[in-house]
């Protein structure tokens, strides 16, 4: 048997991975399979139990495309390789690898990527990945002469193009039926729709002739009459769901530090996406969430473009993978992580790095209306554990490890909460040193997260559902804001009406680009009232 296994024809070969395929890295898919199953109970199970043939009918038919002598074995050892990783992902955390996925892991960098290793991964990585791709390069693939194998292959794939609509005539409308209840399916095919995710952001990022570039609101202008100038901080969060803050009614003191500084809390939140990559474009561009699309936000011009227009003074200092382009025409530095032995390891910074470059912005700035964005990495998974220091270690038992999924429920939970502790830490230390710049400015502080997290619910892990399947965990975030009295005064802003207007809620990451110009007092053609979150509450 295993010398036979050695010595495969190309049809062979094709048939044995695609069954290798479905029956191990399309477990994932199945899972899902039972969960519309469960959702169903009035479905066909005969038809269920078609799905696996129809799988390996229609792997097998793409697979004997790419059996061809000489090519056969480097591309099915990285195709291997690359669904093995994808496997797992799918399997342990419920990642679909769709186009906004892809784009994020293009733009992940090294530190991020290796937050993600630890044994689980490196041992499904040898076993279903390493292992296959060694017995790929090692198989004797046998092929026939040209006329001969071209006859062969094209007999083999009309049989299981056969197979497939033999199934189709008995199960047509219940695969009709069922795909449309549960659209997600086809996501998790391996290797379908990874590879054609991958192929579609090649294509729009690098084949494609790049868009000529728009610049918008050049009628900006600064329109403030105070003598003294405005200084506003926006934090930009990282993975921080609304569902853990005290503030939105979680019944844990996740915001202890900052609960008597009077921030205002805009409910019910709704990001841009489900991910970095996404969300941070995305929120800072004019184009709304229905509407956005990143090769365009791309080539125009973005909110921190229009106050620069403006004559605002403007800086991004990041503690995360970068502001995504959204800072490319402005000063803007990313924390070394080499730069502060107490604060750094080399791989990673806790916030609080940022703090100490707030304290130098805030000596040498300017006298004039000023706009810092701290981007930190706040509640960055699955090392959860890796963004506090000892003492905001406040919730334990926590999960002090990278395969989370191996961490019960409660350590999960606990090393999460962590993180938004020390983040409600580093926010509070914000506002404490606006306020000590009351002399020179008025100041506010705005904190806004990317996109939120998945923490078990469903099954489901970190982040990057697609929008439309995403948990209310991944798209609901907090919005916070604080005013100096001097701010409130000086800009006519009335935050009694505010806390009101707040508690309202419907906002999202589509009101922030209005909400920027309207706070700094910058009027141009491109404004739009309406989404300006603070309007409503400014005489």
């Amino acid at each position: 048997m295993l010398s036979r296994l050695k010595n495969l024809t190309s049809i062979q070969f094709s048939l044995l991975l695609s069954i290798y395929y479905v029956c191990v890295f399309n477990i994932p898919l199945f899972l899902v399979v039972k969960q519309g199953v469960d959702k169903q109970p009035d479905v066909n199970l005969a038809f269920i139990a078609t799905m696996p043939l129809l799988l390996v009918f229609a792997l097998s038919f793409i697979f004997s495309l790419f059996c061809i002598k000489y090519l056969a074995k480097p591309f099915f050892i990285v195709l291997t390789l690359m669904s093995s990783s994808v496997f797992f992902a799918a399997l342990q955390y419920g990642v679909v690898f769709d186009y906004g996925m892809i784009e994020n892991i293009f733009q992940t960098n090294q530190s991020e990527a290796g937050t993600y290793l630890n044994w689980a991964s490196v041992v499904n990585f040898a076993l279903t990945g390493a292992l296959p791709a060694l017995l790929i390069y090692k198989v004797n693939i046998q092929y026939k002469p040209f006329t001969k194998e071209l006859m062969h292959k094209v007999l083999f794939m009309l049989a299981m193009l056969g197979g497939i609509v033999i199934i189709a005539m008995f199960y047509y409308e219940n695969y009709v039926s069922f795909g449309r209840n549960n659209d997600i399916i086809k996501r998790y095919i391996i290797p379908t729709y990874f590879v054609g995710s991958t192929i579609k952001y090649i294509e729009v990022n690098y084949l494609q002739k790049p868009l000529e570039y728009k610049q918008i609101g050049l009628d900006a202008k600064n329109t403030t009459d105070k003598a003294k100038p405005n200084l506003v901080v926006l934090v930009v969060g990282e993975t921080a769901r609304a569902a853990n803050y005290a503030y939105y009614g979680y019944d844990r003191s996740t915001n202890a530090f900052t609960k008597d500084q009077g921030l205002v809390t805009f409910k019910d939140t709704h990001s841009c996406g489900t991910a970095t990559a996404v969300s941070l474009p995305c929120m800072f561009s004019r184009m709304d969430r229905d509407n956005y699309n990143s090769r365009r936000e791309k080539a125009q011009d973005n909110a921190i473009d229009v106050l620069n227009h403006a004559g605002i003074q403007l800086e991004w200092l990041d503690n995360d993978s970068g502001c995504k382009g959204v800072c490319q025409n402005i000063e803007n530095i990313t924390i070394d992580h080499n730069s502060d032995p107490k604060l750094c390891n080399g791989e990673y910074c806790y916030d609080q790095v940022l703090l100490n470059e707030l304290d130098k912005r805030l000596k040498s700035i300017k006298r004039q209306d000023t706009l810092l964005v701290l981007h930190i990495i706040g509640s960055h998974g699955p090392t959860y554990y890796l963004r506090y220091p000892e003492q905001y270690r406040h919730f334990v038992p926590d999960c002090q490890r990278s395969d989370i999924q191996n961490c019960s429920h409660e350590e999960l939970v606990n090393t999460y909460d962590n993180t938004i502790l020390y983040t409600d830490y580093i926010l509070s230390q914000v506002v404490k040193k606006l306020e000590a710049e009351h002399g020179q400015f008025d100041t506010a502080m705005l904190y806004l997260s990317d996109h939120g997290e998945s923490l078990g619910e469903s099954g489901m892990y970190l982040h990057g559902t697609p929008y439309s399947f995403a948990p209310d965990e991944q798209t609901k975030v907090p919005f916070l804001a604080w005013f100096s009295a001097g701010f409130a005064e000086q800009n006519r802003l009335n935050l009694t009406c505010l806390a009101e207007e707040a508690q309202k809620g419907g906002f999202s990451h589509d009101n922030l680009f209005d909400s920027l110009l309207g706070l700094m007092n910058v009027k141009t053609e491109i404004y739009r009232k309406d989404s300006d979150v603070f309007s409503a509450c400014r005489k």
